[in-house]
């Protein structure tokens, strides 16, 4: 599926693997591009930038929170309205809450397991808000299908759209991440299911897995975590960067052979148990 001329979403937009994935596709020549993220100022100055560089409109900034359906719907309309409709989605926005799923408290010896509405936030924020954003894009190009009276997508038709889902290693499970873990894995299970139905429609969905990528959340990690337990195990010895997830990202949406799942983990995987 060729990008060039091609609208598109990207969500998590304001920093990391979502930023340099926006800025990826707008160097491929997407027509417009909804940039999304609850950080407004960052996507306001994001916006400039690109459209500066671009020498037109060819980026709008959205700011809220992913996981709202009036907000997604909103963001839709807004790209629709603007540039046509869309037809590249990558709801690149996560989260991670990490901490053992249980533990012991020292002084009580009583079990503290893992806090459900936690669990909750991180299944909402990278399960939940992805599976949505992509069906989102689907429907809308269902509906235009069904409007031009086109039934079931025919091959030569080329491909009608692509949502490419942010998965990790940690989907084959990690210490301590047993919610981030939980939600990279179910997007296999959602990519595959949509992918059978949505080609109906000429959508493909695809997953990729990055490992440790250099973004903000890392910054979450505990002071010397990367340097003792990811860096060893790695076969570039550095953190991947995110241009390199993103030019990933374009690469299985253009290419429409490709599909399932691709690992951009530059060698590193979870330690067994």
């Amino acid at each position: 599926m060729r990008i060039k001329e091609k609208v598109a979403i990207v969500t998590g937009a304001a920093s990391g693997i979502g930023r340099a994935t926006a800025q990826e596709l707008v160097n491929q020549g997407v027509k417009g591009i909804a940039l999304v993220d609850l950080n407004a100022e960052a996507l306001e100055t994001l916006s400039a930038e690109i459209n500066e560089a671009a020498g037109k409109d060819v980026s709008i900034p959205c700011a809220g929170d992913v996981t709202d359906e009036i907000f997604r719907a909103q963001v839709f309309d807004q790209a629709t309205d603007r540039y046509g409709i869309v037809q590249i989605t990558v709801p690149a926005a996560g989260i991670f809450r990490d901490r053992l799923a249980v533990k012991i408290e020292r002084d009580s010896g009583a079990a503290n397991i893992y806090p459900a509405e936690v669990f909750r936030q991180v299944l909402e924020v990278n399960l939940i808000h992805p599976v949505y954003w992509a069906m989102e894009m689907i429907a809308r190009i269902a509906v235009e299908r069904n409007r031009q009276g086109l039934k079931k997508w025919r091959a030569e038709e080329n491909v009608q759209g692509t949502v490419i889902f942010i998965g990790s290693v940690s989907s084959q499970g990690n210490r301590g991440q047993v919610s981030y873990a939980s939600t990279k894995a179910g997007l296999e299970g959602a990519a595959s299911t949509l992918m059978k139905e949505a080609m109906f429609h000429g959508v493909r969905t695809g997953v990729i897995h990055p490992g440790f990528v250099d973004t903000p959340l890392l910054q979450g990690m505990p002071d010397g975590y990367v340097e003792q337990n990811i860096l060893p195990d790695t076969q570039l010895g550095r953190l991947i960067r995110p241009d390199e997830i993103a030019d990933a990202i374009c690469f299985m949406i253009r290419n429409s052979a490709v599909s399932g799942q691709l690992w951009a983990d530059a060698g590193w995987h979870p330690a067994a148990a």
